[in-house]
């Protein structure tokens, strides 16, 4: 059945191979405008991206043709050759084999945005390790208190 309308709000969170800081802030920005496109040429919307050393958070507003992990692949995929062949990180930027896709309500959206474009100023205050640790307990205590509910 087509979707006609849809609110489908993910917040990835990519991370380099053994979090390495290959990300120079003088790249920073042609990286970004390169996943936007990535994601606005696949059906798809960027909000926010920020591109971190080591790790890089974008909101997107899905396509219903696209689930996260075939989006994930796509831009993981196409950044990596991107940069690679355009020489743009230090070293050989390679992706982890996983990343992180957490759905997004509508009425966050601001206050995401305003997170993730303000992440060299929230990195000054805590490490990405930090960060996705904190992530993590998040979103386990919603799933542990969902599976408490089915009981």
């Amino acid at each position: 059945m087509k979707v006609e309308y849809n609110n489908l709000y993910t917040h990835f969170v990519f991370t380099t191979l053994n979090r390495m800081p290959l990300i120079l802030e003088k790249f920073r920005e042609r990286i970004e405008k390169y996943i936007t496109g990535i994601v606005n040429n696949n059906g798809c919307k960027m909000y926010s991206i920020y591109a971190n050393p080591e790790h890089v958070h974008f909101l997107v507003s899905r396509s219903p043709n696209l689930d996260e992990e075939t989006l994930a692949t796509i831009v993981a995929n196409s950044s990596e050759k991107f940069i690679n062949d355009n020489r743009i990180c230090v070293g050989i930027l390679q992706w982890q084999q996983s990343c992180s896709a957490f759905s997004v309500s509508k009425r966050n959206i601001h206050d995401l945005c305003t997170y993730i474009e303000n992440q060299k100023e929230h990195h000054k205050k805590q490490s990405y390790a930090e960060e996705y640790e904190g992530y993590i307990k998040f979103y386990q205590q919603t799933i542990k208190k969902n599976k408490d509910l089915d009981k």
